[in-house]
């Protein structure tokens, strides 16, 4: 023990820095972060876009494991990095449980950031009246999001996803489903058919005029049995329908007066020229897309390239546009407790939101970061500085076996037999695959209920602010583009137009007032 412990004290020595001992280095660092706050000014403008970044489970502990990672992926030691996401200047929490559980799932939240108002578990687009799985309870409960807010106001609207273009996040801005599952029409009941419910890939087109989707999902949208133009061999990537409708076809159909390009692979995907696109469906898996680490560039673009080529096309639009762009997978790893791929999910996130920074102004366009909810995902065990993210506590357990630094509440790592945790002293953590330790033995583990962070900047950003309910973020982001209900934001910008020319022509009229007064008095002395 006296010789690990020696080597553990030579690592911090190796990876600390020296300007870090001096009290100077901390005291110049804060004096710059006070001064840019006090230098801060309040955008009141209204916003002509909305960049809306959904990171998918990413609790705080996430973002903080990910700051990490991504420094060391730079060769620094992490801890002091900074993430695109940390520059934004205006953060809050958001409270996430729904209308009937105190943890929620990624339906009921999305239907309180999307569309204002908190739900039930697994039901989007409608409102808490509405119960899990009977269609009867949907029908006059629908509630819709404020990506219809954009498009009835005149902007461009987009969806960009790593995970199936029906999944829960996205689906909320586009359906109304007395079940998130209801992916196709195979997966809805008989008697909510009979009912009059129809699937999410069917609302994809028939509902909001969306014109960017990008994601996965095409096994939704084509016949049953249909073989999967990148994997046909594989019976369990073909269609799913039982109507008979191939929807991608219906909707080229649907999109024939319009530039609109359906691709399915990178190829296609670049040859697409956003100045002369008016829609793009973009579906490159049969399912949710390939985790970051896995993806083959060959086949898939980044998330930094689907972003980019949405907002490319979303912003020909003279009046602004709105995008939804979700790190879908992030929550997916943590489901599977493997928490490489769920951060190495997030740093991809967070690269795709400075391409999205890069490609807008931010005195027109407010961007938003946040997090649907969290997972019982901590950090603990005194690593030492630099240490890496993904390794063992320097500290063992009572047991005299060593732990690793992420760990979770439950989950499938739970792995103890006879009382005993496994030894993992010869045991590769980094690797992709590694699945971490969990307290309590679970298949997936579950959600946790912690307030989640939300960033801001651009137009109102500072609305952003405080502890509040999810449901809250909705009504900002729509006050703050003048979509949806309130118009308020406008009409006081109107005013104080109005009010600012009404007061120069005051001033003028004063002005002349007081001369002619000058000039008749001299002409009188004269």
């Amino acid at each position: 023990i006296e010789s690990m412990l020696l080597s553990d004290v030579c690592f911090l020595r190796k990876y600390s820095s020296i300007e870090e001992e001096n009290p100077e280095f901390w005291r110049s660092q804060a004096r710059q972060t006070l001064q840019s706050a006090l230098d801060r000014k309040l955008n009141t403008n209204v916003a002509k876009n909305i960049l809306f970044f959904l990171g998918d489970g990413m609790g705080i502990t996430t973002y903080t494991a990910a700051r990490i990672l991504k420094g060391q992926l730079q060769n620094q030691t992490g801890e002091e990095t900074v993430m695109t996401m940390d520059t934004f200047p205006h953060v809050g929490l958001a409270k996430t449980y729904s209308v009937d559980f105190q943890i929620a799932d990624s339906a009921a939240t999305a239907t309180a950031y999307l569309c204002g108002v908190k739900t039930n578990l697994n039901v989007i687009g409608v409102n808490a009246a509405a119960r899990n799985g009977i269609c009867k309870t949907q029908k006059g409960n629908e509630v819709t999001s404020i990506l219809k807010w954009a498009k009835d106001a005149g902007k461009s609207v987009g969806i960009v996803t790593t995970t199936r273009v029906q999944h829960a996040t996205p689906a909320t801005s586009y359906a109304h489903s007395a079940s998130r599952k209801w992916y196709s029409d195979a997966d809805v009941p008989a008697g909510a058919k009979k009912d009059g419910c129809t699937d999410i890939s069917s609302q994809l087109l028939n509902n909001t005029d969306i014109d960017v989707i990008i994601g996965g999902g095409r096994k939704y949208m084509t016949p049953q049995y249909t073989k999967d133009p990148e994997y046909p061999a594989d019976f369990s990537s073909r269609g799913k329908r039982r109507d008979g409708r191939n929807l991608i076809e219906e909707w080229k159909n649907m999109k024939r007066e319009k530039v609109a390009r359906y691709v399915w692979n990178k190829n296609d995907f670049d040859a697409v020229d956003p100045e002369t696109t008016d829609y793009l469906m973009a579906l490159f898996e049969p399912g949710d897309l390939r985790y970051e680490a896995e993806r083959d560039p060959r086949m898939d673009p980044s998330i930094i390239e689907t972003t980019e080529k949405a907002i490319r096309i979303l912003q020909k639009n003279p009046k602004g546009f709105f995008l939804l762009v979700e790190g879908g997978r992030i929550d997916q790893a943590h489901h599977d407790g493997r928490a490489y791929m769920a951060l190495h999910e997030t740093v991809a996130l967070d690269n795709a939101i400075a391409k999205g920074l890069e490609l807008t102004k931010e005195q027109e366009t407010l961007t938003i970061v946040m997090a649907d909810h969290s997972h019982p995902f901590t950090l603990n065990g005194f690593p030492f500085r630099g240490q890496s993210i993904l390794g063992k506590s320097p500290l063992w357990g009572s047991d005299f076996l060593p732990y690793t630094t992420l760990m979770y509440g439950n989950g499938p790592g739970h792995k103890i037999r006879n009382g005993t945790r496994p030894d993992i002293r010869n045991v590769n953590t980094k690797s992709k695959d590694y699945v971490q330790l969990s307290a309590a033995p679970t298949e997936s583990t579950t959600h946790s209920g912690e307030d989640v962070a939300v960033l801001a900047r651009g137009p109102m950003a500072h609305l952003f602010q405080g502890v509040n309910e999810q449901n809250y973020i909705a009504h900002a982001m729509g006050y703050a583009a003048c979509v949806g209900a309130d118009m308020r934001h406008c009409q006081s910008t109107v005013n104080h137009d109005l009010n600012g020319a009404g007061a120069v022509a005051r001033s003028s009229a004063a002005l002349l007032g007081g001369l002619l007064s000058v000039l008749l008095t001299l002409t009188l002395l004269m």
